[in-house]
């Protein structure tokens, strides 16, 4: 954290200095505030060397902005949050479409109410989402793209950016230990998911993509654990299976898929006449992030000529730890595609997710729409570097450059480092919890990934036997502690029910800032809102 406040700290006094010149040279000029219409057509397009003194100024002075919220984002004495409800902010901000064009003043007041009032959500004592954290090279890096401004989808506009997409999954498809294969960076863990079940039909019934329905000689069932992420049910929707058609397997008190239950599920759909084809495995749930047992899920997909696919949206990244990576992704390999999200616990900045098929071509031969005018095959390059008739997208963003700049920056050794601190973190979140049974109530006592879910007791509560009812209390707490945490702006966790389990707090570790010490300010806190509920 010191070296970012100087890394701030020297660039705000490099851009001060430079704006005072540029100032003293605009009034020598005779530049004023025009306005903005005329400044954006005379000045800013295209760059208009005139009027070039000012626009650098106003840059600059955004730029101002823009490093005062990271330095907020990263002082633990600040608050995580400014909260108005709608009605409030709503008059606290003008949200309002002018007829007339605003000043330039007036614009970069309103960058800075935008960030006052939104969420810090790299700050060190956020723990309420999978994907927080700040990293400073990955948010360089989204600066730089948005300057690039250019599509995915062909190596002829943005050579650079594909180049640094292959290997970047190239080195991913290594890490996980596929041979070879093929990978796409997809609009989030969602769409990765939609990707691996399309392409998996696909794979078992080519002539699907050209006959539709009528190819099946049988209704297609897929499973997936009753913990998974919502998305593989909306991906069954949005494939025309329907969500009767994927079936949820128990999970075990852990929140793990049970192999039993997956087999006596995948015999029954076949006396009903259906075709099993495609086990989700879920490595990292999104509530407890726990870790179904692929070897075991593995055996019954080659048994029942199943797709197998490890949705590892949230838990993939921990493939880069030597320490953490076994027994979690013990045959990660036999797994047929693995979705994978470095915006979760690599901190990646959003949004950065990605998708990894074990077997090359694939990708191409199930999305490929031939649109020879857009993806010409006479180009004076090799168009296999073209993306663009591979996915199910047109325009694709650029999400590569800041992933690929921020590896660059820290190094494959450094990346594992956050992964094992972040775990580290995690364990002694658990330690000091297990100390104070009588506050805490852990829903999992050994949770696989860094996800903490637990009860905060009050005071009142501490002496009581612990029953349904106390659960029913305790779920009703929860809410209203969360809306003390809220006011307050100090500490921000997340809750949610899980099947009959009542609201609890999920704490998430996914910041390598995070600090011991941020985890006892978590307990005081608690302590300090919720203690007299």
């Amino acid at each position: 954290m010191t070296s970012i406040s100087k890394t701030i700290s020297d660039a705000t006094s490099t851009v001060k200095d430079t704006m005072k010149s540029a100032i003293s040279l605009g009034k020598n000029l005779g530049i004023g505030n025009k306005d903005v219409g005329q400044l954006y057509y005379e000045e800013l397009v295209p760059w208009n060397p005139s009027g070039a003194k000012e626009t650098l100024e106003w840059f600059q002075r955004l730029i101002l902005i823009l490093l005062d919220f990271i330095e907020k984002t990263n002082d633990r004495n600040e608050k995580i949050l400014d909260f108005h409800h709608p009605s409030q902010l709503m008059q606290a901000m003008d949200l309002s479409i002018p007829d007339e064009p605003q000043n330039l003043d007036q614009l970069l007041t309103d960058c800075r109410d935008t960030l006052k009032y939104q969420v810090k959500t790299g700050h060190p004592r956020f723990f309420n989402q999978l994907s927080c954290g700040l990293d400073t090279i990955s948010l360089a890096g989204e600066w730089v793209t948005a300057t690039a401004n250019t599509n995915m989808f062909t190596y002829e506009i943005a050579p650079v950016f594909i180049l640094m997409e292959a290997f970047i999954l190239k080195k991913m498809r290594e890490i996980i230990g596929y041979t070879d294969g093929d990978s796409i960076l997809a609009p989030g863990g969602s769409v990765s998911n939609l990707y691996a079940i399309i392409v998996a039909r696909h794979s078992m019934f080519p002539d699907y993509k050209k006959n539709g329905l009528r190819e099946l000689p049988k209704p297609l069932v897929m499973f997936t654990s009753e913990h998974c992420h919502y998305s593989i049910r909306s991906a069954a929707m949005v494939t025309g299976l329907g969500t009767e058609n994927c079936v949820e397997v128990p999970a075990d008190e852990k929140g793990r898929m049970i192999p039993a239950e997956l087999e006596r599920l995948v015999q029954k759909a076949i006396a009903e006449g259906k075709h099993p084809y495609f086990v989700n495995c879920t490595s990292g749930t999104t509530v407890f992030g726990a870790f179904d047992p692929i070897n075991a899920l593995a055996d019954i997909c080659d048994k029942y000529n199943m797709w197998l696919h490890i949705d590892g949206a949230w838990g993939a990244s921990i493939l880069m730890s030597n320490k953490y990576r076994s027994p979690r992704f013990d045959g990660v390999t036999r797994a047929r595609s693995i979705s994978w999200n470095p915006h979760k616990l690599m901190t990646t900045h959003l949004q950065c997710s990605t998708i990894h098929f074990r077997e090359r071509g694939l990708l191409r031969s199930c999305n490929s729409m031939h649109a020879e005018y857009l993806f010409q095959q006479d180009k004076h390059y090799d168009v296999k570097y073209d993306t663009g008739d591979k996915v199910i997208q047109c325009g694709r963003h650029n999400d590569i450059f800041k992933f690929w700049l921020q590896w660059r920056a820290h190094g494959t050794v450094g990346l594992e480092r956050d992964i094992d601190h972040m775990m580290g973190i995690m364990e002694y979140q658990m330690d000091r919890f297990k100390s104070q049974p009588e506050k805490f109530y852990l829903i999992v006592p050994e949770p696989e990934c860094t996800n903490v879910c637990f009860w905060y007791v009050p005071t009142r509560l501490r002496g009581m036997q612990h029953t349904k009812e106390r659960e029913h209390i305790l779920g009703e707490i929860t809410s209203k502690l969360k809306q003390r945490m809220m006011e307050a702006g100090t500490l921000m966790i997340g809750y949610q029910p899980q099947g009959d389990i009542p609201n609890f707090f999920r704490s998430i570790i996914s910041n390598p800032a995070v600090k011991r010490g941020d985890i006892d300010f978590m307990i005081a806190e608690l302590d300090r809102l919720g203690h007299d509920l």
